[in-house]
């Protein structure tokens, strides 16, 4: 524990009260801990206060809450809900319905931040507000590696910004421009997300995934009806067609008579019209976010880009800036939605509030891998194991790599749970299911037995970074899967004659490359390229697996299933493998069968698993 005199500052970081509330431990600048609410209480994207992650995360850095010098909340309260007062006031008598919905919580709760934290966690310290769009702009640069940048923050909205770009040299940045709500290009895909049957704040990435399965019918009707879209990337969206302001829903009935009928219902059967309407968003997105970097670029003058922001995780847009050759590098902040609001509060309070120096070597960020979360040694492990009385096999740590590369070889599923979570929506390595990328079955065998998700989903592949030019067209890192990348020609497969009319969903069923499972219906594949020195463990595995098996590539997934957030502890890891077809769990240095595991134990795993 830290004691009294010390000379370390320590600066906790939090964001909550909208979606994915999460918390961070920074000292002295340097990242200690951070996570998600929801890993804790497995409530997907749990906007509650983050009363759990804040727990961890001073167990992690071995301190008690007198010990911590600030809290920095991730946005103001109060001039978010002026944005709220003004809105309603602007559009009344409309929208009464969603005033009256929203008043009791924030009359209740978000308006008291202060009082919240001193009464949750005891702080009376002194408690600091940044804007949302300046943690967003903090969380984007600080970690980088850059000394100095441009950054471009994109989301639905914050206190009024929906979308601010600026400068960060050194330890400052300097915001220069905003779009303000309710112009926001985040809304807009989200707006569509809701239209298109999925859940809003959650499965915007579907809408990405689905996207390449159609065309850019709607294209010139988003631009033309929808918006004024301006050469440098502002716009201005036509209200007519959105009902966020005033109502309970995304999209009016305008918008659904624009777009020849109502919303797609949840789980039906997804059309051809629903992948064009999802391939013209995704242009549109490309196009708005091409033209702002275009301009952020001319004003700034600078030659790196950092990224963040809900719309920052739409890594084919990120991907398209990266081939347009605007910028000469740009990186993206892996947490980039309201999560790594938490974590850029914390470190604008070190940099810009307390003005202490900051290094960057133009090379390795500081987000250690983005490996922030809780770690269980095999003591812990072993003692669950032991205690729920679960079959195991002990292996050593170096036979480990070449004995679960044999068995994704013999085209077995394996949960794999090893070191720090992950912070942030990806699995990087430390949560991760993974399979053979070369079996043309394992696509639809994950989706439909391990995910319990959507059949058009794609998988993502892990790559040895010293090998991922030899199978995608990428030419830097991209540790965090957040950019996308063509599987190179060579390793492409000639479309047979007889399924070059095959269109929609049944695309899936013709082979594109020597590695299907990880290749998109468009060759695209949104690919983490990984690093010795980052995550050793899990790089030796795809190591072993391409010295024994001649492929670098494998199947990297989440591990969790479809509506609930990844996998935290041994406890979270087993219930999830008993209640899916997974073979094989590799956790620490003990290897699970599905065979060895009692039949009669899965009702009671199911129970225990319940979150409610």
């Amino acid at each position: 524990m830290i004691k009294a005199g010390r000379s370390v500052t320590n600066i906790l970081g939090i964001s909550a009260f909208y979606h994915d509330s999460a918390a961070c431990l920074v000292r002295d600048g340097t990242i200690i801990a951070a996570a998600q609410e929801e890993r804790f209480t497995r409530k997907k994207h749990d906007p509650r206060f983050p009363s759990q992650a804040i727990e961890w995360c001073l167990r992690a850095g071995n301190l008690p809450v007198s010990d911590i010098d600030y809290v920095a909340f991730y946005e103001k309260p109060f001039l978010k809900f002026e944005r709220l007062l003004e809105t309603y006031l602007a559009f009344a008598p409309r929208g009464l319905a969603s005033f009256l919905s929203a008043m009791p919580v924030w009359l209740k709760q978000k308006l008291w931040i202060k009082d919240i934290i001193s009464r949750k966690i005891g702080f009376t310290g002194p408690i600091l507000f940044p804007e949302h769009h300046e943690s967003h702009a903090a969380s984007a640069f600080y970690p980088s590696p850059f000394r100095e940048a441009a950054f471009l923050t994109i989301d639905g909205v914050g206190e009024w910004t929906t979308t601010s770009f600026g400068v960060g040299e050194g330890n400052i940045i300097r915001m220069q421009a905003e779009l303000r709500f309710p112009h926001s290009l985040g809304l807009l895909y989200s707006a569509f997300t809701y239209y298109l049957g999925f859940k809003v704040n959650s499965a915007e990435y579907k809408v990405m995934g689905l996207a390449p399965y159609g065309k850019p019918h709607f294209k010139d009707v988003i631009l033309h009806e929808l918006m004024d879209l301006k050469s440098d990337g502002s716009f201005q969206l036509n209200l007519k067609y959105f009902n966020y302001c005033t109502g309970l829903t995304m999209t009016s009935n305008e918008f659904h008579r624009l777009f020849g009928g109502p919303p797609r219902t949840p789980e039906s059967e997804i059309s051809q019209r629903d992948m064009d309407i999802a391939a013209s968003l995704q242009a549109v997105t490309d196009e708005i976010v091409l033209r702002m970097a275009r301009h952020v670029r001319r004003v700034t003058q600078k030659r790196t880009l950092c990224l963040a922001g809900g719309v920052a995780l739409n890594c084919v847009a990120n991907a398209k800036i990266l081939r347009e050759g605007i910028f000469d590098d740009i990186w993206i902040q892996p947490a980039a939605g309201d999560a790594g609001g938490a974590l850029g509060a914390a470190l604008a309070v070190w940099y810009q509030h307390l003005n202490n120096p900051r290094h960057a070597d133009g090379e390795l960020d500081r987000m250690q891998g983005a490996f922030l979360g809780p770690e269980f040694s095999n003591d812990e492990i072993l003692s669950f194991l032991e205690k729920h009385r679960i079959p195991y096999r002990r292996i050593a740590r170096e036979e480990l790599p070449k004995e679960v590369a044999r068995l994704i070889a013999d085209q077995n599923v394996c949960g794999w749970f090893q070191g720090k979570m992950e912070f942030g929506p990806r699995a990087l390595g430390a949560r991760s299911i993974v399979g053979d990328a070369r079996s043309a079955r394992m696509q639809s065998l994950m989706n439909l037995k391990i995910k319990f998700r959507e059949s058009f989903r794609p998988f993502a592949p892990s790559v040895l970074a010293e090998q991922a030019s030899s199978y995608f067209e990428i030419d830097r890192p991209s540790p965090y899967m957040l950019l996308v990348a063509d599987v190179r020609p060579t390793h492409r497969i000639p479309v047979n004659p007889s399924d070059a009319g095959i269109s929609g969903l049944d695309v899936l069923c013709v082979r594109r490359s020597t590695i299907p499972a990880v290749t998109h219906v468009d060759y695209s594949a949104r690919l983490q390229t990984v690093h010795r020195d980052t995550n050793p463990l899990y790089h030796a595995l795809l190591s072993e697996f391409y010295s024994s098996y001649g492929c670098p590539v494998i199947i990297n997934t989440s591990f969790n299933v479809r509506g609930e957030p990844i996998v935290c502890t041994p406890h979270d890891a087993y219930s999830c493998f008993m209640r899916t077809k997974m073979d094989y769990l590799v956790i620490g240095g003990f290897l699970l069968s599905k065979a060895d595991q009692p039949a009669s134990d899965l009702s009671q795993w199911q129970k225990e698993f319940d979150p409610d």
